[in-house]
């Protein structure tokens, strides 16, 4: 399997692992010159303060979830890393559920590999609070490295 696109999963509480899920992509995609797709999903509610935050009129060209995605700390901190370890990527946004739009986007670009960032949690708080890593490695049309916040 050749490894050409790989989708990055960035969520609102990657803030503390970037620098983690960086190395991982970097150390899965540099040698095979992978194309990264930084996928930056927001929720309604989160779309709607970060264009408040950036003071976006909702209209304006740039408020897109893309051109919000990419004015993103951590996304632009990704970004760095991998320019840093001459890797190019891409900055997409989508707006919605955050493990069906990660498929979305995964799907959208003929992705070979997803990269999901997360937390150890319990079978009772997966149940509960649901978990969009096990979101995307249910429905992901190809293979996903999960990326524990916890272990270094």
């Amino acid at each position: 399997m050749s490894l050409d696109t790989i989708v990055l999963a960035v969520g609102p509480n990657d803030a503390d692992r970037y620098e983690r899920l960086a190395e991982e992509t970097i150390d899965i995609g540099a040698a095979a010159d992978a194309h990264v797709v930084l996928a930056h999903v927001f929720t309604d509610d989160e779309y709607a303060e970060a264009l408040d935050r950036l003071e976006l009129d909702p209209t304006a060209e740039g408020a897109t979830p893309g051109g919000v995605a990419r004015r993103h700390t951590t996304t632009r901190e990704l970004g760095k890393l991998l320019e840093d370890a001459g890797m190019e990527y891409e900055v997409r946004g989508g707006v919605g559920d955050h493990g069906k739009e990660i498929v979305a986007i995964a799907k959208e670009t003929d992705a070979d590999l997803v990269i999901v960032g997360g937390r150890r949690r319990s079978p009772a708080g997966k149940a509960v609070f649901g978990s969009t890593a096990q979101e995307v490695m249910l429905e992901s049309p190809c293979p996903v490295t999960f990326v524990r916040a916890d272990t270094k």
